[in-house]
């Protein structure tokens, strides 16, 4: 599984993925700061609620906290949502360095990339929500926090880009069972991908490394099951 990772993180600088790393980059900074706009005018919101000049102080404050925490917190899910947009790019390229007599994958429609990426958007978010009060509890127990965290996303960013990738290759059925045959490993390259996600800088490029590895991962998994499909 490192191995995939490493690869990816090595083929980064090639001509072949710059222009969607550049493309990534943006779009990260992009979600992260519409994640930060959007905390930032609920804080605003309880400022005019307040009235009160002192309470007021108090709420930027702790706004202000509290929207880099949450920012950090839902940013793996806003963005791995949008992975959907570079897929087909990093996975060809990847294909095309170390897999290139592999026959061509079944090419994804835009719808169903969308409803892929709304989907994951929801639950991702939704999850996230509801494990925010576990977070705050264990907030003074930094190893808990940590694996409550990483637990967490790394399940959901593990099952979405493993299914995107998987879903290029396989059929419906397929996808679902190759990942619950090998979900410890689909788990660790999530917790893996969620771990680069919350590295400043490095999360800007980090979506395109976890699909890049997860390519790898899947022709490991595909060629490494009998029978498995073409």
């Amino acid at each position: 599984m490192i191995g995939a990772f490493v690869k990816a993180i090595a083929q980064l600088p090639e001509p072949a993925l710059r222009s969607v790393v550049l493309r990534s980059m943006a779009c990260a900074a992009g979600v992260f700061a519409l994640l930060c706009g959007i905390l930032w005018a609920v804080v605003l919101r309880l400022d005019l609620v307040s009235g009160m000049p002192m309470l007021n102080s108090l709420i930027d404050w702790a706004g202000a906290l509290a929207i880099l925490v949450l920012a950090v917190i839902l940013y793996p899910a806003a963005v791995s949502a949008l992975i959907g947009l570079f897929l087909e790019d990093v996975a060809r390229a990847v294909e095309r360095k170390h897999y290139p007599h592999a026959p061509s994958p079944r090419a994804l429609g835009i719808a169903e990339a969308a409803w892929s990426a709304l989907r994951f958007a929801l639950v991702a978010v939704l999850v996230n929500i509801l494990a925010l009060p576990l977070y705050l509890a264990l907030s003074f127990v930094p190893p808990l926090n940590a694996f409550v965290f990483y637990g967490v996303n790394g399940y959901l960013v593990g099952r979405e880009y493993f299914e995107l990738a998987a879903s290029r290759r396989l059929p419906p059925q397929g996808v679902g069972e190759l990942r619950r045959a090998n979900k410890a490993r689909v788990f660790l390259a999530g917790s893996l991908a969620a771990l680069l996600l919350t590295v400043p800088l490095v999360n800007l490029v980090a979506p395109i490394i976890g699909v890049a590895a997860m390519v790898h991962i899947l022709e490991k998994l595909r060629h490494g099951r009998a029978g498995s499909a073409p």
